[in-house]
């Protein structure tokens, strides 16, 4: 799965790319009047020489603001916000325009040129027309009409009626307005192109994209899971039931990975599965990555309406003590259920991306090798990293051999638990998922011992170490604190990543404090109880690894054309300069 690694790091590196657009069509609308102002005062004192300008900047404010309406009645889906945006970003780049005309007249030591005014405009119309045909839908013929009546509009509102048509009958004017629109038309259409044929569209799927982001989900997922393909998963769950009141919880490990991203497919399928198990569960991370996302939301239904139809493997009431092994920054913390392992890996608090694949099948083979039952392994993902180095990979199966090794040769004890989670807590942050936090408590041989769990996409790194530490000040022996790796954001993190792990926006000391009063709560409940491990294999439908493949390479093949086209734009216009 080393191309879906690549693949998904690639697409997750250009994500910065959707942070360009401000977070508020607000500060657009607002930015974009101010900027039509000072392109009116720009134009009569820096080109005209003239201060007669006041009662244009209204006029020429009022236009744009009825342009950007009526955009919005030519667009599919009337989205006003992209349209503030583009009038923004248009605005921008013709105010740039005018004041590079002037920069160039005093370096030049000649008289501004009216040539700027319409090159801006042209610049401006140009623009708009990449923008609605990748982001919009619109096609170049109809983009060509929408997106040329603002930028004319403000020009016609601008200048004086006398000096309409000396500007726009002007052949150098014409000349390289028509040259920058049609760059911006060449450049869509090879843009648009960029991915296949492994992609139809590329602008399609930019435009599926952006609505998801407006929780609308339908296109993306459509695109998605036409792409993706049949298989089987498995989902391993181990079920505590307790002997006095009959309460019970399970520890589940779906094969499946969450993702793509929110709200598409099964991004919050962490807590779709918490709540499937009445809110008492731990939906670990298992080794899986993004190749085994469920596309839809179709696919979830199906997916959870499966696990109803798991199957009791073995049962028992007796596990044995917990067993932890460290070599350098792998550590692999492991207990036996009967003939089951259950085992956690971590390189907290160094951190990695998800483990891979090669990992887990090495690690089944070793314990097939020992006469253990499947093993039930738990990626911890504690801690932001990298993909994981060789050395730091061979550390970790070393530490896991280890782990198995030391299992083997440990007693048995009954089984005592408690589970807690934040259902009836007031704990809500930016870092946190829908399932909020959860504990459970395991005395075994008279001790006790917890493990954590936070419905979060991954932890700041360090954070899971202040958390055992402050756990041991009170006397408690914690483990782990697991995350889900949700991909469900409760709100739209503008940075790089698209997310805010665990611990980034809530203290440590914060967290350590819910955690703790869960745990208490876990405590307290903690009675005798027998385990029952579930196994369930469910028929569904995964992205695959080919899907990421194409769309990086579209990404790729996107920003190679849009480099050429931007040098080659910067060539034409600073040939303007000098004319």
């Amino acid at each position: 799965m080393a191309g879906t690694a690549d693949g998904v790091s690639n697409i997750h590196n250009r994500f910065s790319l959707t942070l360009i657009n401000p977070s508020s069509h607000y500060f657009s609308l607002a930015v974009s009047l101010v900027i039509a102002g000072l392109i009116v005062v720009a134009t009569y004192i820096g080109y005209l020489g003239s201060d007669d300008f006041w009662l244009r900047i209204p006029a020429v404010i009022a236009v744009l603001a009825a342009c950007q309406l009526l955009d919005t009645r030519f667009t599919k889906k009337k989205e006003y916000s992209k349209s503030l945006h583009s009038s923004l970003f248009a605005s921008m780049l013709w105010m740039t325009t005018l004041l590079m005309g002037l920069l160039a007249s005093i370096v030049l030591s000649k008289e501004p040129s009216m040539f700027f005014l319409a090159l801006g405009m042209f610049l401006a119309a140009s623009f708009r027309i990449g923008i609605y045909t990748t982001t919009l839908g619109i096609s170049i013929k109809k983009a060509w009409a929408i997106c040329f009546v603002q930028p004319l509009a403000i020009f016609l509102v601008l200048l004086p009626q006398e000096m309409w048509i000396t500007i726009l009958t002007d052949p150098i004017s014409v000349g390289y307005g028509i040259a920058f629109l049609i760059i911006a038309s060449v450049w869509s259409k090879l843009t648009d192109g960029a991915g296949r044929p492994g992609l139809e569209s590329t602008h399609k799927t930019i435009q599926a994209y952006l609505a998801s982001q407006g929780n609308d989900h339908t296109e993306v997922e459509k695109i998605i899971e036409k792409r993706s393909s049949s298989t089987k998963v498995a989902t391993s769950q181990i079920r505590l039931r307790s002997e006095n009141d009959g309460g019970e919880f399970r520890m589940v490990l779906p094969e499946i990975h969450p993702g793509p991203f929110h709200p598409v497919g099964g991004s919050n399928i962490p807590y779709r599965i918490y709540k499937n198990m009445d809110s008492s569960a731990m939906v670990m991370h298992s080794i899986s990555d993004h190749a085994l996302n469920l596309p839809s939301q179709n696919e979830v239904e199906g997916y959870l309406k499966n696990l109803r139809n798991s199957t009791i493997r073995e049962e028992g009431l007796a596990c044995t003590e917990p067993v932890t092994v460290q070599i350098n920054k792998s550590r692999v913390t492991g207990l036996l259920f009967g003939n089951n392992p259950l085992l956690f890996l971590s390189l907290s608090p160094h951190g990695m991306e998800d483990i891979p694949s090669f990992i887990k099948t090495e690690i089944e083979q070793y314990a097939k090798n020992r006469n253990y039952s499947k093993p039930m392994i738990v990626d911890c993902h504690n801690a932001m990293g990298p993909e994981i180095p060789a050395d730091d990979a061979a550390d970790m199966l070393k530490a896991t051999k280890s782990c198995l090794d030391s299992l083997i040769t440990k007693d048995s004890y009954p089984i005592e638990f408690g589970y807690a989670n934040s259902d009836e807590m007031d704990v809500w942050a930016e870092d946190l998922g829908m399932g909020g936090l959860g504990i459970i408590c395991l005395r075994i041989n008279g001790m006790k011992y917890f493990i954590g769990w936070a419905d979060a996409n991954n932890m700041e790194n360090g954070v899971r170490e202040k958390i055992v530490e402050n756990f041991a000040k009170r006397g408690y022996r914690l483990l782990e604190v697991c995350t889900s790796d949700t991909h469900y954001a409760p709100v739209k993190a503008r940075n790089k990543n698209g997310y805010y792990q665990l611990g980034l926006i809530t203290p440590a000391d914060k967290l350590t404090k819910w955690l703790i009063s869960i745990a208490e709560t876990a405590e307290s409940r903690t009675s005798t109880a027998r385990y029952e491990i579930l196994e369930n294999v469910a028929d569904v439908k995964i992205m695959g690894q080919s899907i990421f493949e194409d769309y990086s390479r579209a990404l790729d093949n996107a920003l190679k054309i849009t480099k050429g086209f931007m040098i080659g734009s910067v060539g034409l216009f600073i040939t303007a300069l000098f004319l």
